[in-house]
């Protein structure tokens, strides 16, 4: 990409999509396209076409989806399956009709089984059940997948795809009821501190195992990825057949229980009450950690240890970036 290329960031507001265009803006490129969903809803087929014939963008960067936690994976997967399929179909499709040069897919570690062998490699894909609570949007997710290649092999889109770990920081979702865990948790403790409440009651047992990555270093990684890689390259996933794989993981190799977890941010923020686990709530996948030793061997690695993430996302709350 040179500096002024034409970069469509799709989902700018999102988590992923605005640690993008903070990364793309450091990196000194000029030309970056966003669009609100009161000027292009992105579910609409026909609207997001004559965006695409419109503006003609050079790469894509599709990071816009309907994201959540347990709760809300839980009591909204019609939302979920829906909303995701519509808008990585419009987008995918509308850029095979105008030639991209490049799309990169943003995925999900929840794309795989939910007793994959630890740590998951990419070429266990479908080959085993999915978590139940969050299967609506990782089938979504697989989907999205399946299009990079079938619109690679059917029209010379080149579609690659990256499947992040459990991501944190700036612009996530801190709604208690719907956000993810790392965010759910952040939210709680601060307001505890705040409240000088004397417990905060969190979900599961905590024992589950994951592994988070701060959202900077996964824009850094698709930033990356996007220009130094392509299926078929040396070191690249290949399934159990021998087939080149189009996705790469993308995760920080933090691993950490949910138990511990909570303390840790309880001790950053300063809460000093009880900590209560409500186990008649789900816990999900009792471990989710990725291989990445392919992105690896092409040369990046997460940065942000858990420590220096939960701190920066801590002032971005205390600024009210919530």
């Amino acid at each position: 990409m040179g500096s002024d290329s034409k970069i469509f960031v799709a989902g700018h507001k999102g988590l992923v999509g605005s640690a993008i265009v903070r990364h793309l803006e450091a990196e000194g490129f000029t030309n970056i396209v966003t669009v609100d969903r009161s000027q292009c809803d992105l579910t609409n087929e026909n609207a997001v076409k004559m965006f695409f014939m419109m503006e003609q963008p050079e790469y894509v960067f599709l990071a816009a989806a309907k994201v959540g936690g347990i709760g809300g994976n839980s009591d909204y997967p019609a939302d979920f399956i829906y909303e995701n399929l519509m808008i990585q179909s419009n987008v995918i499709n509308s850029a095979a009709i105008v030639g991209v040069e490049k799309l990169l897919f943003l995925g999900s570690s929840c794309i795989y089984p939910k007793f994959a062998k630890q740590p998951i490699t990419e070429d266990q894909l479908l080959t085993g059940a999915l978590e139940g609570s969050n299967d609506a949007y990782a089938i979504a997710k697989i989907a999205g997948i399946k299009m990079c290649q079938a619109y690679r092999k059917q029209h010379g889109l080149n579609a690659i795809a990256v499947m992040p770990t459990n991501l944190y920081g700036p612009n996530d979702n801190y709604d208690i009821q719907s956000s993810h865990v790392m965010a759910s948790l952040i939210k709680k403790f601060h307001e505890a501190k705040i409240n000088n409440s004397k417990e905060v009651i969190c979900w599961g047992t905590g024992k589950p195992l994951r592994e988070f990555l701060y959202v900077d270093d996964l824009a850094e990684a698709c930033f990356y990825v996007l220009g130094k890689w392509f299926p078929g390259q040396e070191n690249s996933p290949k399934d159990t057949n021998g087939n080149i794989l189009n996705w790469l993981n993308v995760g920080s190799d933090f691993e950490i229980s949910i138990k511990e977890l909570a303390e840790k941010i309880a001790t950053i923020v300063g809460f000093n009450g009880e900590i209560l686990w409500d186990d008649s709530k789900p816990d999900g996948t009792p471990r989710k950690k990725l291989d990445n030793s392919h992105i690896n061997k092409i040369g990046w690695f997460a940065r942000t240890d858990l420590n220096q993430g939960i701190k920066k996302t801590l002032e971005c709350i205390n600024k009210g970036k919530i």
